[in-house]
């Protein structure tokens, strides 16, 4: 990542991977570490589900709650950018993410949206994706309310969504690992070294 990035936005990091990946609790651990101008962004989807927005699996639902949740995704990553132009952006998943959920192939989404995966991947500078511990047979409940998938839904989940987000041009890979501190380590130092690549950036120098 080339330290002449313009400030005309801030760098906007996408946390994604399957259920039970632990990317909130990264995203959450590094704020907290940063205080300064760091942004996290909480989930779409976490903010509809529990407000009301009913999850249901029929088709018409699923496309229903994807378009809304990527609705909200925007306007979350548009006030934040207003905002906060100077802060880095941690996004609790991307814009992409509801290709993989999408009733039918993934193309259907973005031309449902009047958009293509090239513009969403644009909307961030890098991609860090947690792997899911479903993809090591592990239980992927953890206290969520909000989560439904089985194991196997997770696994399938987990490797959509990584087929989408293995083709951005800056995709980390932090695979699942059998110690949680262990992954999330990993991730925490993943996007250190992406602070470090953009040193001109005010907040760097905390990161």
């Amino acid at each position: 990542m080339p330290s002449s990035h313009k400030f005309s936005r801030p760098l906007c990091i996408a946390l994604t991977g399957g259920p039970g990946g632990g990317k909130s609790t990264v995203g959450d651990l590094f704020a907290r570490e940063h205080r300064q101008g760091v942004r996290l962004l909480p989930e779409a989807a976490s903010l509809l589900f529990s407000g009301g927005f009913e999850r249901r699996t029929e088709p018409a639902a699923v496309r229903a709650a994807q378009t809304a949740i990527y609705q909200v995704q925007l306007q979350l990553e548009a006030m934040n950018a207003a905002l906060y132009p100077r802060d880095l952006l941690l996004c609790d998943r991307g814009t992409v993410d509801g290709a993989a959920y999408w009733p039918g192939a993934p193309a259907a989404f973005f031309r449902h949206l009047g958009t293509t995966i090239e513009a969403e991947f644009a909307r961030y500078d890098a991609v860090i994706f947690m792997q899911s511990a479903a993809a090591g047979g592990l239980g992927i409940d953890g206290g969520n309310a909000l989560r439904n998938e089985s194991i196997l839904q997770a696994q399938a989940l987990d490797r959509r969504l990584m087929r989408l987000w293995s083709r951005h041009p800056r995709f980390v890979l932090v695979r699942h690992q059998s110690s949680f501190i262990a992954k999330i380590g990993a991730a925490m130092q993943a996007i250190e070294a992406l602070c470090a690549k953009t040193s001109s950036r005010p907040w760097a120098a905390t990161c």
